[in-house]
């Protein structure tokens, strides 16, 4: 597992009933309950809200939204990551979804869905920053820092695609949120962060010309579901995906919690 990442348009693809949804030519699963398992550890995909105590995340509620529109009763379980695909692989679970990426190697276990999200780091910087320009300059940069916190996509992304490799690298300072290696950033105490594009985007749109972004694409994975081999969830999964990214609903979530969660972090 490499990784560990509201705008109120898009709020009538949200709402869209289904009875309009199978109107389009979706499938009807006729309310039968689904086990979907996650393991609430990978803000802003899902997560539990330290306010709240709910579980909530991106993930949520594209899932929710699936549910709705191909008419099927959701029920959550959690598990670790460890134990996730080899569950799912043995028909504990329906289905599974904790940002897992798709690899060759794991569909001899599980069957995936379509890719229903793909992440792609970006190196945010502050505006005046000259003394490196990507990954493999900042590399070189000795005394360069990088803000990240542990065990997430950016954190692997720094040590394996910018350092050297090792977990450890003193170079990358670690922080409890998002939020606060941005603020770092601002401060001067890290030089870099990476965040995902439309995040990217919002901070330095936002920043009058205090950030910016250097660099290409880093650490690109493609997500998707997963489901026992031979799932008849599979397909009508992935014409619900389908229809999310094309009705706009998928842009909206992606806005709600990689730009404005992150922001108000």
């Amino acid at each position: 597992m490499t990784l560990r990442c509201s705008f109120l348009f898009g709020l009538a693809a949200l709402a869209l009933s289904p009875l309009a949804a199978f109107a389009a030519g979706l499938p009807d699963l006729g309310g039968k309950t689904v086990v979907v398992v996650t393991e609430n550890a990978y803000p802003p995909l899902q997560f539990i809200d330290p306010k709240t105590g709910q579980q909530i995340g991106w993930e949520y509620d594209a899932m929710n939204e699936i549910a709705k529109r191909l008419n099927f009763k959701l029920e959550y379980q959690n598990t670790s990551w460890d134990a996730m695909i080899q569950a799912v692989s043995d028909n504990q679970y329906n289905i599974g979804m904790t940002g897992i990426t798709i690899k060759d190697d794991r569909k001899a276990k599980v069957d995936f869905s379509d890719p229903y999200m793909r992440s792609q780091q970006f190196m945010l910087v502050r505006g005046d920053e000259a003394r490196f320009t990507d990954a493999k300059s900042f590399g070189a940069f000795k005394d360069g820092l990088v803000g990240a916190q542990p065990g997430t996509s950016p954190f692997y992304t720094a040590v394996y695609e910018m350092l050297d490799g090792n977990e450890q690298n003193p170079r990358v300072k670690l922080f409890e949120t998002f939020g606060a290696t941005v603020q770092a950033l601002k401060a001067g105490d890290v030089d870099v962060v990476l965040t995902d594009s439309v995040a990217a985007k919002g901070y330095v749109d936002a920043s009058e010309g205090g950030l910016k972004v250097v660099g290409g694409p880093l650490g690109t994975e493609d997500f998707g579901f997963i489901f026992p081999k031979g799932s008849d969830l599979v397909a009508p999964v992935n014409a619900a995906i389908a229809a999310l990214k094309a009705d706009g609903t998928f842009d909206a979530l992606n806005k709600k919690w990689f730009l404005e969660y992150k922001m108000g972090q």
